[in-house]
């Protein structure tokens, strides 16, 4: 007997488990329901559409109704919303636009709601003027009003992906933006040194950045709108653009006897099975493990989703498919900079109390006598076996290939020792015969083996001119355009010269623009007898460090 598998939701873990069990099993019954119009569409793709830099609206249409039946047989229902699950009868309740409300019945149910932007109980909130983008009639509304005569200025209340490509892309078309964040910095998966490099790309592409302080309310005046945040501040703006973050639309599982956690995400296990008999869950709205820290987490991202909807679909054809978690690899796009990670952060290592070492390189994207080379800043985290944790970097070009090849070998749980060993493609317009990627090991192994004691960011705040020498060992003309406070300058070239300069009796923190030189400088001076620490990334990691935007 053909199994019947109904499914809530398409875009990414809906559609891709709808079109695996199809090509898994030709006789299944399968069933979509979709409240919108649109069953799968790259909604990745809609800050773009609004920026104008995707210009024809069909091409974030992956999939349409007629596409997926006539390819994949299936029985699409749109304006078709699921509010009622009852896992003991195995039926679902529809509110059809079609046929009204209604009862079916399924042998098995792929749940995949997806998350739902928050909209906090801010006064002004409900306001014609304040949008959320989730759906393509969420982003038509939003262009529509952007394409209006006289409109000039936005406001986005919310730092995370969202908020960060809709600032882009607005001030893309031509739109004064200010962003407004209640944290510290924007993108919270980059630890604070290295979000500010998209800071400082925001800013200098005319986007007013307004952090670490929260909305108070939103108030309609003079055809606008105007932002009141908690400091008494107040942004105006044509529009806003509320990007604050997404919960769970799972509202419609009260009752249906599917536990929940406790910010009301699915819970599943490694075959992405609810505890409810027939009934999976993938996507946005399901509570994962973090691949890094094990802990539960949620991390919504679209690869993920579809690997889970296939995952589902396999186990419900009998394969043996497990999900083992999510890494939160994720990339971004500001103006003319890139910024990717993976892994787990400073921030989440430290509030679980895991151990981790850091290391930054700036080295350039391809060789730099190679016309054209950029700038890269990458960080890496590891543990004291020299496992990898995370990775974050920034810059104009190459950033994608260096944070995927670090992310496939945080996946094989590989060592800063495989990232060194790494044979990676080279030629002089791609790469380095020592990839960025290789200089992040060689760094870790010296660490790591005691060649090279480091010193961080953070240590450097706690310099002790009694106990210790700060020394900058980068040419004179560098360290006359700035330096770190307090420092003295002893050129590298000169070191072993003048290495008498330096009190033996005192620790020495030496660094140069982005560590290579001190590197040289603390092998030269460990082995005169000096105790010596690298400051890791050098003057660029600590310029960023203290970057702060001019609001």
């Amino acid at each position: 007997m053909a199994k019947k598998v109904l499914i809530v939701g398409g875009v990414a873990g809906g559609a891709s488990a709808a079109a695996r069990l199809r090509r898994l099993d030709e006789n299944a019954e399968i069933v979509m329901f979709e409240r919108g119009p649109h069953i799968s569409y790259a909604n990745c793709g809609l800050p773009y559409y609004i920026g104008e830099t995707i210009q024809d609206r069909s091409k974030l249409l992956v999939q349409t109704p007629e596409s997926m039946k006539a390819r994949f047989n299936l029985d699409i229902r749109i304006h078709s919303e699921v509010t009622r699950i009852d896992a003991d009868a195995k039926t679902v309740t529809v509110n059809s636009k079609e046929k009204g409300v209604y009862k079916e019945s399924y042998d098995y149910l792929i749940l995949s709601p997806g998350a739902k932007p928050l909209k906090p109980p801010i006064p002004g909130i409900d306001s014609r003027l304040v949008y959320t983008l989730r759906t393509i009639p969420d982003m038509d509304r939003i262009k529509s009003h952007a394409d209006q005569a006289g409109i000039r200025s936005a406001i986005v209340v919310g730092g995370g992906y969202i908020g960060v490509e809709m600032a882009d892309n607005l001030r893309h078309r031509g739109l004064e933006v200010t962003l407004v964040e209640a944290a510290p910095h924007i993108l919270a998966p980059f630890d604070s040194e290295m979000a500010a490099f998209a800071e400082k790309e925001l800013e200098d592409n005319g986007v007013r950045l307004l952090l670490g302080d929260g909305v108070h309310s939103f108030v309609e005046k003079e055809g606008g709108i105007a932002v009141m945040l908690q400091s008494g501040k107040e942004a105006c703006g044509d529009m806003v653009i509320l990007a604050i973050g997404v919960a769970p639309d799972t509202g419609f599982l009260k009752d249906s006897g599917i536990r929940l956690g406790p910010r009301g995400h699915i819970l599943v296990n490694e075959s992405m099975q609810t505890d409810c008999d027939g009934v999976y869950a993938v996507g946005d709205a399901v509570e994962i493990v973090d691949y890094v820290t094990r802990q539960p987490s949620a991390i919504p991202l679209a690869g993920p989703a579809n690997k889970q909807g296939r995952v589902a679909a396999d186990h419900i054809c009998g394969l043996p498919s497990t999900y083992k978690g999510t890494q939160g690899t994720a990339i971004i796009k500001l103006f003319d900079l890139a910024g990717a990670s993976t892994g787990s952060n400073e921030r989440t290592l430290s509030r679980l109390g895991i151990p981790y070492r850091t290391v930054y390189v700036h080295p350039s994207s391809h060789a730099a006598y190679y016309p054209g080379a950029k700038p890269i800043a990458l960080k890496l985290i590891f543990n004291d076996e020299g496992k990898i944790l995370g990775a974050q970097a920034f810059g104009a070009e190459g950033v994608d290939k260096r944070i995927d090849v670090i992310a496939a070998v945080l996946r094989m749980n590989g060592t800063v020792d495989d990232l060194a060993e790494l044979e990676l493609a080279y030629a002089p317009p791609f790469s380095s015969a020592k990839d960025p990627v290789n200089m992040a090991g060689y760094l870790a192994q010296n660490v790591l083996s005691g060649r090279s004691d480091v010193a961080t960011l953070q240590e450097l705040g706690s310099f002790d001119p009694e106990r210790q020498i700060l020394l900058d060992v980068r040419t004179k003309a560098e360290f006359d355009q700035g330096h770190i406070e307090g420092a003295r300058h002893i050129p590298v070239d000169e070191l072993r010269a003048r290495c008498g300069e330096l009190e033996q009796g005192k620790e020495i923190y030496a660094y140069c623009a982005v560590g290579m030189r001190g590197y040289i400088a603390s092998r030269i001076l460990q082995q005169k007898g000096f105790a010596v620490k690298n400051v890791t990334g050098g003057y660029r990691s600590y310029s960023m460090a203290r970057y702060a935007p001019r609001n």
